[in-house]
């Protein structure tokens, strides 16, 4: 289960990943369930996307919603 700031941080990275601060500790989990991953990076700093994982997640959230 993930707590509010994993899922918040979650559609932080959806919505506006250049927004997202590189040592947020919810970054660590959500890649460790594999919602996220970091793109190549652009400019020298990586990009995190979510997976098809974390897209899922967030679209049965959106229905019970």
């Amino acid at each position: 289960m993930l707590s509010p700031h994993e899922l918040a941080t979650l559609l932080l990275v959806k919505d506006a990943p250049e927004r997202i601060e590189a040592d947020r500790a919810e970054l660590g989990a959500l890649r460790e369930l594999d919602l996220i991953a970091n793109e190549p990076p652009v400019a020298g700093f990586p990009v995190p996307r979510v997976t098809p994982r974390g897209d899922a997640l967030l679209r049965a959230i959106a229905r019970v919603c």
